[in-house]
């Protein structure tokens, strides 16, 4: 069966890379900033096309001129390994500077990395005038290395269109078709409202482990090909993007996050944009873990961040990080000391791993399955209602008795609807017990329940 093929954007830093990759996805994934580097780990989405699907991939600067200088050996690794398995390379250049050193050896990566069947688009990128582009195109096509040179704006969408056209016509001279791969197949539910392809954030403050975890979780032949980038830096991961894991028979989406940090009071820095991802992240999952670190304990944020899974109607599973450096006595009364800090979600699965070894990873995905069936449990109104008398029958500390009818409405997660003569009689106390015994019945490990009050 045919593969998605996948396009890579590579250039320089700063060249407006992510900008065009926002603009070919049609949504803000990839972070843009005026800071050469913002862009560290690969970012990719499928573009849908009525002709042709493909895989588009965002990497960071590569030839040099980075300012993060610590990692920037690492992030172009991490574009080389794009660059590798890349079927179609759009090699972006900055329309409004004069060619730089590091231009020339980007080219020079390019003669020498790529495949050598696999064509290049040249984009000039921040063309808001033509004559920007018309000084640049004839040391452009001196380069030598373009199928074809391509002026256009992604802020202002122009040109982008012709770049599109190409795109597909060039991949369909590859000889790609329309015909959907597992891949494209797996991605496009991992995209939409479908559970069969569980969308599963790592979410945690910054350097708790969750890139090494999406690392730990794939496959060897996988590793090699797209692992994350992984430091003791906090806040290396800053973009969030999508890693696909197979694990016997089914497809998950690993969602790696930029770490939550406590607010800042710069709300215009990249830390902040990186946050934004995460949440964004978090609304757009099915479910997340949440990894602390074991020798740090919970702290305010870890609960923050809990919290607003929750709330966001998330399945969650608390993941114990770091375990391995704690003797096995130790690593219970961590998991007790983890449930008590958070009380308020005891319905969800607390796991002691360790990201570096695999350590308590056996059962994790067994545990993301059996979450993900929760969110979508549904109970037929008639057990409702003979579950909810056999409860309410001769209990007298909580007045249930206004309650005249019972259901679940179709939302995620599971939404129950009480109907009373006087709703304002249903008292929190009340929604709570309520609860309490109807994970006592049906479990519901892992997801929310919400309540709503109606008169009626």
């Amino acid at each position: 069966m045919p593969r998605l093929p996948t396009v890579a954007i590579v250039g320089r830093p700063n060249t407006g890379k992510s900008t065009l990759f926002n603009r070919l996805v049609g949504k803000r994934l990839a972070i843009v900033s005026e800071t050469p580097g913002t862009t560290r780990d690969i970012v990719a989405r499928t573009v849908e096309d009525p002709a042709l699907d493909y895989l588009l991939l965002d990497t960071g600067g590569i030839g040099g001129g980075s300012k993060d200088e610590d990692l920037e050996d690492d992030v172009a690794a991490q574009s080389l390994l794009a660059l590798a398995h890349a079927d179609l390379i759009l090699f972006t250049v900055d329309a409004k500077e004069e060619l730089t050193g590091s231009d020339y050896a980007t080219v020079d990566i390019l003669r020498k990395k790529r495949r050598r069947h696999v064509p290049v688009l040249l984009v000039l990128t921040k063309c808001d005038q033509l004559e920007h582009a018309d000084a640049l195109l004839p040391s452009c096509y001196a380069f030598g290395i373009a199928e074809e040179i391509f002026p256009l704006s992604a802020v202002h969408n122009l040109g982008i269109d012709r770049l599109r056209h190409a795109i597909i016509d060039t991949l369909s001279k590859l000889h790609f078709e329309k015909t959907p791969s597992s891949t494209a197949v797996a991605l496009r539910q991992a995209h939409g409202d479908t559970s069969a392809v569980p969308r599963i954030a790592i979410i945690g403050k910054p350097n708790v482990g969750k890139s090494s975890l999406v690392n730990t979780l794939m496959s060897e032949a996988q590793r090699k090909k797209e692992s994350r980038l992984v430091s003791d830096i906090p806040g290396t991961t800053r973009d969030a993007s999508d890693t696909l894991i197979r694990h016997g028979e089914r497809t998950y989406v690993l969602v790696d996050t930029a770490g939550l940090r406590r607010r800042a009071h710069d709300d215009s820095g990249i830390p902040w944009y990186a946050g934004l991802r995460s949440i964004q992240a978090i609304a757009d999952c099915s479910l997340a873990l949440l990894v602390l670190d074991a020798a740090e304990g919970v702290t305010r944020q870890d609960k923050r961040i809990a919290r607003l899974a929750l709330d966001e109607g998330k399945g969650l599973i608390i993941l114990i990080n770091k375990s391995d450096v704690l003797a096995h006595d130790e690593r219970e009364q961590a998991l007790r000391r983890v449930a008590a800090e958070l009380s308020f979600c005891p319905f969800c699965p607390f796991l002691a791993v360790s990201a570096k070894n695999g350590t308590g990873l056996a059962n994790l995905f067994s545990r993301i399955d059996a979450v993900a069936r929760n969110l979508r449990f549904r109970i037929p109104t008639r057990e409702l209602h003979r579950w909810y008398e056999g409860l309410a029958h001769g209990h007298s500390a909580v007045k249930l008795s206004s309650v005249k009818h019972l259901t679940q409405s179709k939302d995620i997660p599971p939404t129950f609807v009480l109907f009373a003569h006087n709703p304002a009689s249903l008292h929190p106390p009340a929604i709570r017990y309520l609860e309490k015994r109807l994970r006592s019945t049906f479990a519901l490990e892992g997801t929310p329940v919400r309540w709503v009050t109606k008169e009626g």
